[in-house]
């Protein structure tokens, strides 16, 4: 805002003096059309009665010397009979009330007023038209904001990026979402250098609206132009999953990972899952191994039950086994212990099996009745014959495995009887 006031003093300096230049244009705008810049070219500057002149300059040299008060002081109890003056007045009170803190509702004020009459030299017209919008959108009155930013545009016959930005963030305070899209669009033709803000803002609008697929052209769109940016991958890689496009998620999160993007647990436990989706998991397993040692997971029995599972579907039986294991230590779930005896037994690791299955047991599991099938097969295949008729005695007791418990205990006679051992 300092450098907006040093820019009205070198114009209010000129103004006193001589007529001042009919246009400007600022760093980041475009030219409009020739025929707006001739009709500009044919306008005549006007310039404040010598009285308001030297009260103007008082003030502004109060300004310089940082005496803001006293500039203010001189220029409000002036009272200019001319319509130009009082505008020129007023524009100035405004900037300088632009500038102090608390003061933005009466900036305002001085700089509408200003503005009304339409008077104004063109480059202070256009100056105070910008200077007020964008007080507007500080003080969140976006539609008055999005009215001035468009007829300064319209005024100064220039396009500007940031203005179109500012208009689009404005619409989408407003909820206009589809309505923020032009502006955004033509903010991104205008500027030379890519700007990630009216991408955002067009992200914004898709994701609001659940436009997933517009949504995930405009974050591809992020990805290519500032692929140095983790947060783009990261988030391209989420719209992949929630469109179902699970191959492309994974490539996505792949290649954020091979350059160093993933930094967060949640990150890698998502990498790890499009792994395992995509049929991938050993990948998955030893991605999840890595981390948890190196800490970026914590070893909690959650992280470990999940590294079990996709070494389990990654055939690795004895590894999924052994974690587990560990999980039911962490945590004396009953469900992971189980999980741990089915794989030994799996594996013919028997004793091991009836171990974990009998720790399920303790901690008091919730399906009693596999965990007895698994116990009666663990001590069949042993030829513990007596032990393995125990255990299926206690299976049938329950509904959902007493028809394959009845069937076993058959097999279990008949193997007793052929081994001449008495039940």
């Amino acid at each position: 805002m300092k450098q907006i006031i040093k820019q009205f003093g070198c114009l209010l300096l000129a103004t006193s003096l001589s007529a001042i230049p009919l246009a400007s244009y600022s760093a980041e705008g475009e030219l409009k059309d020739q025929q707006c810049l001739d009709q500009l070219g044919t306008q005549k500057s006007r310039v404040v009665g010598e009285r308001t002149g030297k009260k103007v300059a008082a003030a502004f040299e109060d300004y310089s010397n940082d005496r803001v008060d006293a500039a203010l002081s001189t220029l409000m109890d002036m009272d200019p009979s001319h319509k130009f003056d009082k505008a020129y007045v007023d524009r100035f009170i405004g900037y300088l009330l632009a500038a102090k803190e608390g003061k933005t509702k009466q900036a305002m004020q001085y700089l509408e007023r200003s503005l009304k009459p339409g008077i104004l030299n063109h480059t202070e017209q256009t100056g105070a038209m910008r200077l007020l919008a964008d007080l507007q959108m500080q003080e969140k009155q976006y539609q008055q904001a999005v009215d001035n930013y468009r007829a300064w545009m319209k005024l100064s016959c220039t396009e500007s990026a940031d203005v179109y930005v500012r208009i689009a963030q404005a619409l989408y305070e407003l909820n206009k979402l589809e309505e923020l899209l032009a502006p955004a669009d033509r903010a991104i033709h205008l500027y030379n250098k890519p700007n990630q803000n009216p991408y955002i803002l067009k992200l914004s609008s898709y994701y609001d609206r659940k436009k997933y697929p517009e949504a995930i052209g405009v974050l591809e769109s992020l990805v290519r132009l500032f692929a140095e940016e983790k947060r783009w991958w990261t988030q391209l890689g989420s719209f992949y999953m929630i469109n179902e496009q699970y191959k492309k998620a994974l490539q996505t999160m792949e290649l954020a990972h091979k350059q160093g993007y993933l930094k967060k647990a949640s990150e890698i436990k998502t990498l790890a899952q499009l792994y395992a989706t995509n049929n991938v998991p050993y990948k998955a397993a030893k991605l999840l191994e890595e981390y948890i040692g190196n800490g970026l997971l914590e070893r909690t029995a959650s992280n470990l039950s999940l590294l079990a599972n996709v070494y389990h579907s990654a055939k690795e039986i004895e590894k999924s086994a052994n974690y587990y294991g560990e999980a039911a230590k962490l945590s004396n779930d009953p469900t992971y212990y189980r999980r741990q005896g089915v794989l030994l037994l799996e594996m013919k690791s028997y004793p091991a099996a009836i171990q974990a299955l009998n720790k399920a047991l303790e901690l008091g599991i919730k399906d009693q009745g596999s965990v007895y099938m698994s116990l009666t097969e663990a001590y069949f295949y042993q030829e513990k014959f007596k032990d393995a008729y125990a255990q299926v005695q206690k299976a049938k007791e329950f509904p959902k495995v007493a028809k394959t418990a009845a069937s076993w205990e058959s097999y279990i006679k008949v193997k007793a009887k052929n081994n001449r051992v008495s039940l």
